[in-house]
């Protein structure tokens, strides 16, 4: 796992040092190649886990060096690969996956994207067409932010090391600040940044003397390529097991430690029991939040402690505070890149810190499990809509209304009123309701009247509407959300954190529920075996249970239980009247000063539960001092 930088028709001379921004992404090795004549400039910070000889240095070129490559990320079937390879006369001199694609290349062009299972971001330099392939991997799971300016064209796996190509492109996009606000993270290719766009999950282009020549999508969601259910329990059950045994087996290869992640969660656990298998000795990292949880929440701990013990497994335990949590939230937003609003971050974060300091370089990790089987609320909440949704309009719009004035300091009023926020609207507006955290007009409500010019007419909802709006009604409701799910809250959520924050310590985050293979085989398992009832997960339970304790595979579900409430009236109130007061806001102009003391205000006296919304202002305006002021 790497950095990757890059320029074309651009400044070279800016390159190393951006590269340098990303030293922590790869502390083992660097390089940087440049074409004066083709305005061409890659770096890489090389994370040395295959092939840690001089052998898999980056750039890597072609033997007749026409073909350059920078590439981060894991080619989990290049073994398989070589093979072909092999067979068809290439030599390889190493024995790292770098080569084996930039050889596969050689061989197929951009073909080859369709023979790829793992996770990546890459740019390649082919001087025959004088053009860059430009390249993300399927699902998303690792990063690449562009910008096409002038005839300037820019990559880079952070938007801080981008930055540093292209210093004048700092205009505010005022839409996706809005997604960020409304859902907590930005659906699509928006950044904070009008010039600065992120590649999407499965996305190619071709880019020819700083132009934009060609892009695509050359990965479709299974949903897309008409892959439908067709399996019975028993198979359902037993093919889980086996695939996702063969994508821990397969995502733990490497020339360095290979350790994991152990929240006491059945994704992280089930991951856990499966490497155990290749390795009894395979070393599992937890957290401990002390001074109390948000009321709601359960503990992890006790379950990690039950799993580690159950698989015979070593678990290390990292304790963490509010008081250092509090202290800690600019650091995570400077490392994001993005105001991403959520405290989960400072977990793999932490985890992540420890884990390197034990020698780990590579760590697996349980996310995907809910995108591709069910688990959150919402897919609950989705599943009861048929005991409701037949109300008349009127009398929807009547419930959420009422719900919306239930005491919002209780957690159950407080996700009763979630649940029915968008019960007035109709078909997917719905189902992408139950993603966001803002209403629109309450939204609205806290914008200058500049910012709300700007902002015109657009719906933070647009990016998943116009995805997911071609299935129509031919698709369930609850396979409509898993695939927003896997296109949107997946990479610019979930995935973007983990790699920001593992990278930050040199360490790679493995996903091996989202091996293409297993993603591939919970599209063919009915819905009815994932979400039964109120039962989410229920087929991956029902595989679990010859090997992880019943009370783990049943335990009530549960997220990061950070006291984010309590946080915003004590441990963040110096932040949040620093940040967010009127001196700071008025210098900003985005945001109305007045509205936003009333939200604070209203806020302190427990009428609203606004804690998320202001941890979101609070972030976008760090990210602003960062990025925008400094």
């Amino acid at each position: 796992m790497c950095g990757i930088v890059g320029v074309s028709g651009g400044n070279l001379e800016a390159i190393s040092a951006a590269n340098d921004l990303m030293a922590h992404r790869g502390p083992d090795d660097f390089g940087v190649y440049t074409n004066i004549t083709a305005g061409i400039g890659l770096g890489h910070r090389r994370l040395s886990i295959l092939d840690i000889s001089p052998l898999g240095h980056q750039p890597m070129c072609s033997t007749d060096g026409a073909v350059v490559l920078v590439f981060n990320g894991e080619i989990y079937n290049f073994r398989e690969l070589r093979k072909e390879l092999e067979s068809k006369g290439f030599i390889f001199r190493g024995h790292s996956d770098t080569e084996v694609l930039l050889n596969l290349y050689l061989a197929e062009g951009e073909a080859m994207l369709s023979s790829l299972n793992g996770i990546f971001a890459f740019a390649l330099w082919d001087s025959r067409k004088e053009a860059l392939l430009i390249a993300r991997d399927a699902l998303g799971v690792k990063p690449i932010y562009y910008s096409a300016i002038n005839g300037h064209f820019f990559f880079a796996s952070e938007i801080k090391a981008l930055l540093k190509l292209m210093p004048n492109g700092r205009e505010l996009d005022v839409a996706a600040l809005h997604r960020y606000i409304s859902f907590l993270w930005c659906p699509g290719e928006g950044t904070p940044l009008k010039t600065v766009r992120k590649l999407l999950p499965g996305e190619a282009m071709w880019v020819r003397a700083g132009q934009i020549t060609r892009r695509w999508i050359w990965y479709q969601l299974p949903i897309f390529r008409g892959i439908k259910p067709d399996l019975n329990e028993t198979d359902s059950i037993e093919g889980t097991i086996s695939h996702l045994r063969q994508a821990v087996h397969r995502q733990m290869m490497a020339d360095v430690p290979v350790g994991a992640f152990l929240s006491g969660g059945l994704d992280s656990s089930s991951v856990v029991a499966m490497a155990r298998e290749l390795n009894p000795n395979i070393h599992c990292f937890t957290i401990e939040s002390l001074g109390g949880q948000e009321e709601g929440a359960t503990d992890d701990l006790p379950y990690a402690r039950r799993v580690a013990k159950h698989l015979g497994v070593s678990l290390d335990v990292v304790s963490i505070d509010a008081k250092l949590m509090a202290g800690d939230l600019e650091r995570m937003v400077t490392q994001l890149d993005e105001p991403l609003a959520d405290l989960a971050p400072l977990n793999v974060f932490y985890i992540s810190q420890l884990a390197r300091k034990q020698g780990m370089k590579v760590l697996l990790s349980g996310t995907g499990g809910d995108d591709l089987f069910t688990g959150y609320r919402r897919h609950r909440a989705v599943q009861s809509e048929r005991y409701w949704s037949w109300l008349p309009q009127s009398v929807r719009k009547g419930l959420a209304k009422l719900t919306s004035g239930l005491d919002h300091n209780r957690a159950l009023t407080r996700r009763l009123a979630k649940l029915f926020s968008g019960a007035g609207l109709e078909g997917n507006e719905r189902l992408v309701e139950y993603f966001r955290w803002v209403r629109e007009a309450d939204l609205l409500a806290l914008y200058t009247p500049e910012a709300r010019r700007e902002l015109g007419s657009t719906l933070a909802a647009t990016p998943m509407l116009d995805f997911i709006n071609p299935l129509s009604d031919r698709f369930s409701k609850l396979d409509r959300v898993l695939t927003l799910e896997q296109e949107f809250f997946l990479p610019d959520h979930n995935l973007i954190y983990t790699d920001k924050m593992s990278m930050a310590h040199g360490v790679e985050v493995r996903v091996p529920f989202l091996d293409l293979d297993l993603v591939d085989f919970a599209a063919r398992i009915p819905l009815g075996l994932k979400q039964r009832g109120a039962e989410g997960k229920w087929v991956l339970k029902k595989a679990m249970e010859t090997f992880l304790p019943r009370e783990v595979i049943y335990r009530p579900k549960t997220g990061f239980g950070a006291p984010l409430r309590r946080w915003m009236r004590f441990d963040l109130r110096e932040l949040l009247g620093d940040l967010l007061s009127t001196a700071s806001l008025k210098r900003r102009g985005l945001f109305e000063p007045s509205a936003v003391q009333r939200l604070i205000a209203t806020n302190d006296a427990g009428k609203i539960d606004a804690s998320y919304i202001l941890l979101s202002l609070l972030c976008i305006e760090i990210w602003c001092r960062r990025y925008i002021d400094g």
